[in-house]
C-alpha cells in the first residue's frame, strides 16, 4: 500500500517539514533556556568557589568534589536519600499494585469512589501533608501516641520525629501515603485495558487469583511499571526535600538530612554555591544512573 506521504508532492512535503520545524523552535528555545543551559551551568559552577552574591568566582577545579567525599554530613545525607528511595519505592509500588488489582479484579460498585479517595492525598499540597503528619507524630498531643496510650501501649509512644531511629520511617510513611493513589490510578488504567477473556481462560484452567496476578496482570502492564520506576526515583528525590523541610528541617541532629536539603543549606544558609552545585551534580548522576539501571533491569521482564 502506498502511503499518503509518498503521494504528496515534494514541494508540499518540504513546506510541511519546514512548518513542523518552525513550530518546534519556540519549545526548543524555552527548553534550552530553562533546562539545558541551567544544567550545564550547574556543572560549570561546581568547579568554582562562589558565595552566590559576589560578582567574582574563584576556579578551584575538583576541590569541591574532593571536599564532598570527605564530608561526613554528605555521606549521612546520601545514606538517608538512598534509604527513602529504597523504602518508598518498594512500599509504594507494592501498595499501588495491590489496591489497583483489588479494585479492578472485584466487582465493587464503589470502585470510582475508592479511586478518588486514594488519589485525594496527591491533590493536597506537600506542605499540608507535612503539617498533618507532624501533628500526627506530635509526642504529647499527636493522634499516634494518644492512640497507643489509649490502648495501653504507653511504652511504644515516642517522639517519632525527634528520634534518629524512627524519623526516616516516619517521613517515609508520609511520602508513601501521598504517592500511593497516584500510582494506583496509573496501574488501574493499565489493568482496565486487559481483556477479561484472559482471566476467564485462566479461571477455566484452574489458575488462582495470585497466579493470574503474576502471570497475566503484571506482564500486561509491565510497560507502565517500567515508566513508574523512573517516576519513583525522580519524585522521591524531589519529595524528600519538601517533606524533610516541612517536617524536621533535617533534624534531629541532621539524622533526617537528605541530599537536596543539604544542598539547599549549603547554598542559601552557608552561601557556598560552588559546593552546593557539586552536590547537585552528584544528585544528577545518582538519578540518571538509577534510571538507567532500572530500565536495564526491567527490560523485557514482563514479556
Amino acid at each position: 500500500m502506498i502511503s499518503l506521504k509518498k503521494l504528496m508532492p515534494k514541494k508540499q512535503r518540504t513546506r510541511n517539514n519546514i512548518a513542523i520545524a518552525l513550530s518546534l523552535i519556540p519549545a526548543l528555545c524555552l527548553y534550552t533556556l530553562f533546562v539545558i543551559y541551567p544544567t550545564f551551568d550547574v556543572f560549570k559552577t561546581s568547579l568554582f568557589q562562589w558565595s552566590g552574591l559576589s560578582p567574582t568566582k574563584t576556579f578551584v577545579g575538583f576541590d569541591n568534589f574532593i571536599r564532598l567525599f570527605n564530608d561526613p554530613k554528605f555521606w549521612l545525607a546520601l545514606k538517608n536519600t538512598l534509604f527513602l528511595l529504597l523504602v518508598c519505592t518498594i512500599i509504594t509500588m507494592f501498595l499501588s499494585l495491590f489496591f489497583a488489582a483489588a479494585l479492578t479484579q472485584t466487582k465493587l460498585k464503589e470502585k470510582n469512589f475508592y479511586r478518588v479517595l486514594f488519589f485525594f492525598p496527591n491533590v493536597l499540597s506537600i506542605v499540608v501533608i507535612g503539617v498533618l503528619f507532624s501533628n500526627i507524630y506530635e509526642p504529647n498531643t499527636g493522634i499516634l501516641n494518644s492512640l497507643l496510650r489509649g490502648i495501653g501501649l504507653d511504652n511504644l509512644a515516642k517522639p517519632w520525629l525527634g528520634s534518629g531511629s524512627t524519623v526516616l520511617w516516619a517521613i517515609a510513611i508520609a511520602m508513601v501515603w501521598q504517592a500511593v493513589g497516584y500510582y494506583m490510578v496509573m496501574y488501574m488504567a493499565g489493568m482496565d485495558g486487559i481483556s477479561p477473556e484472559l482471566y476467564e481462560a485462566a479461571d477455566i484452567d484452574g489458575a488462582g487469583k495470585a497466579t493470574q496476578f503474576f502471570k497475566i496482570t503484571i506482564p500486561m502492564i509491565w510497560s507502565i511499571i517500567r515508566v513508574t520506576m523512573v517516576f519513583f526515583i525522580t519524585s522521591t528525590l524531589n519529595m524528600s526535600f519538601l517533606f524533610v523541610n516541612v517536617m524536621t528541617d533535617g533534624g534531629p541532629n541532621s539524622q533526617s538530612e537528605v541530599l537536596l536539603t543539604y544542598m539547599y543549606r549549603q547554598a542559601f544558609t552557608n552561601s557556598n554555591f560552588g559546593y552546593a552545585m557539586a552536590i547537585a551534580v552528584i544528585i544528577f548522576v545518582i538519578a540518571f544512573t538509577l534510571a538507567i539501571i532500572s530500565n536495564l533491569l526491567t527490560k523485557n521482564k514482563g514479556a
